[in-house]
């Protein structure tokens, strides 16, 4: 049965969205393509009509991933003018990001797999995104007053990228929790709650 273009569109947009969420969650090898079709409630046989590999599929899921990823933080700062850089560390380094690896940030799922990759289109997805948040750290960490102790954007970002990827490895959430705090308060200081607790 022949669908419409529209629908085609559609069955090609709910593909990606679901391959964006499986592969951060399971890894590009850890899921195959039949999976995620019937995730997306798609037959196999339709990936190969909008598709031309389950490769330039991974290229469209971590565009996608990342796009959503980068519009989340940009509501969050909208929401936290006053310090934008912590909302960035703190929404970034948390228990929230470590849980849902479906749906957080491709850097810390993904990277690893992608280092393993030739394909230069699924690199520069990888490349884009670490220049995306090497620019918003030396921006808001530059902004008065001034955060991060004038460390590189780069220490700052791997610092974070590391933490999340560790966290999720630990097996006793005390531990994993504590990993974020202490992560959180070298790159943005104590919060403002703990300053007024000491005053």
């Amino acid at each position: 049965m022949r669908v419409s273009r529209e629908k085609a569109l559609e069955n090609r947009e709910q593909t990606i969205d679901t391959a964006a969420r499986l592969l951060r969650k399971h890894g590009f090898d850890g899921i195959g393509v039949a999976d995620i079709m019937k995730a997306a409630g798609l037959t196999h046989g339709g990936f190969y009509r909008n598709f031309a590999s389950k490769d330039e599929l991974a290229v469209k899921a971590s565009e996608h991933a990342i796009a959503d990823t980068i519009a989340l933080l940009k509501d969050g700062l909208a929401q936290q003018p006053q310090d934008p850089f912590r909302t960035l560390i703190e929404r970034y380094v948390s228990s929230a990001h470590r849980d849902d690896t479906g749906s957080g940030c491709i850097l810390p799922a993904l990277a690893a797999d992608a280092a393993r990759s030739d394909d230069p289109a699924l690199r520069a997805v990888f490349t884009t995104a670490i220049r995306f948040y090497l620019e918003q750290i030396a921006g808001l960490s530059s902004a008065p007053p001034r955060a991060a102790g004038g460390r590189h954007p780069a220490a700052i970002l791997s610092e974070m990228v590391g933490a999340v990827i560790l966290s999720r490895v630990i097996a006793d959430d005390r531990l994993a929790d504590s990993l974020i705090a202490a992560v959180v308060e070298d790159i943005a200081g104590p919060s403002p709650e703990s300053k007024s607790d000491e005053d």
